[in-house]
């Protein structure tokens, strides 16, 4: 069973910056887009960017400009770079793998890494 392992989260302060890191345990074939969603108390799951095996990317609003993400397609790993950031940033950030393939469209989560923004 493939899994997702996510890394870099973490205590930093308002302005600071973290990196997050995703990586496949085993080979996750078919994927046609990769991203980042979080979840903060109280709240749904949001979606914080994705980027498609082509390249392409789409953020929220609220991150635009300050979080960039980016792809190694050879090592199958998807990166969150998270500059400026914000009190409201705080959440668990959660990545997706999206995949299809021709038995059917398939999603695959990380177990979420708590990114908390405080001075």
């Amino acid at each position: 069973q493939e899994q997702l392992v996510e890394s870099g989260g973490g205590l930093v302060q308002p302005g600071g910056s973290l990196r997050l890191s995703c990586a496949a345990s085993g080979t996750i074939r078919g994927i046609n887009a990769m991203g980042w969603y979080r979840q903060a108390p109280g709240k749904q799951r949001e979606l914080v960017a994705v980027i498609t095996s082509g390249g392409s990317t789409n953020y929220a609003d609220s991150v635009k400009g300050r979080f960039t993400i980016s792809r190694d397609n050879a090592e199958n790993t998807v990166y969150l770079q998270m500059n400026s950031l914000k009190p409201e940033d705080t959440a668990v950030y959660y990545c997706n793998y999206h995949a299809s393939r021709w038995s059917g469209e398939y999603d695959y989560w990380g177990q979420g890494t708590q990114v908390t923004v405080s001075s």
